[in-house]
């Protein structure tokens, strides 16, 4: 009898750790499909397109979410009015979740000076035409 109630409890024990397991990849699915989600909806046509990364469970039949991306389009559009805009847009996104990665922070710091770029070339261009200077765009 004492042999059947160690391998029951080495048979719990075992369960629970499972569980466990399986309660901690389920936090960590939530967590980054609100994550990524929190970057798509406020990146809106600037945002790419979702890709996870999946990690198989203990029973080794399950799949759960554990890494995600999302790109952000950092390009510059025709104008600096437009881009500065944009990359309000794109700084707002890398920082939508509430808690943004080292690469968020970085795409972020990366469309912040982009965006500073952009409004002193508008205001350049502005000043220039108020002067009626011709503004050579090229350079």
């Amino acid at each position: 009898m004492e042999i059947k109630t160690q391998i029951f409890s080495i048979n719990s024990i075992e369960q629970i750790k499972v569980n466990e397991i399986i309660q901690t990849l389920k936090r960590i699915q939530q967590r980054v499909i609100s994550h990524e989600r929190a970057h798509k909806a406020v990146g809106g046509k600037y945002a790419g397109t979702v890709h996870y990364s999946y990690t198989k469970g203990p029973d080794g039949k399950k799949m759960y979410i554990t890494a995600g991306e999302v790109s952000l389009d950092l390009s510059e559009e025709a104008s600096p009015k437009e881009t500065a805009k944009k990359m309000e847009i794109i700084q707002a996104a890398a920082l939508a979740p509430s808690d943004p990665s080292p690469q968020d922070i970085r795409v972020a710091q990366i469309a912040a000076i982009k965006k500073m770029r952009a409004e002193i070339e508008n205001s350049v261009e502005e000043e220039r035409n108020k002067k009626g200077l011709i503004i050579n765009r090229s350079i």
